[in-house]
């Protein structure tokens, strides 16, 4: 997983992750990652809208997000 981070770390791009907190609740939060240190990394939280600190172990998956421009057709 740490990886996968650090690859989306390096390409500037927001992801939608899912995560456990220390509760065992899951939920789905769209991030872009700001730095990785040891066990965790600090992200922008768009869903809170605040940077947040995760716990690497806690990330169950995370997802590109990848925004498609729309063509106009004439």
């Amino acid at each position: 997983m740490k990886e996968q981070l650090i690859k989306a770390m390096q390409r500037n791009q927001f992801l939608n992750m899912m995560y456990m907190d220390k509760d065992g609740k899951v939920s789905k939060k769209r991030i872009k990652i700001i730095k990785i240190v040891g066990d965790s990394f600090q992200a922008y939280c768009f869903n809170r809208q605040a940077k947040r600190t995760f716990m690497i172990d806690s990330v169950l998956a995370v997802v590109p997000v990848f925004h498609k421009e729309r063509e106009v057709v004439c």
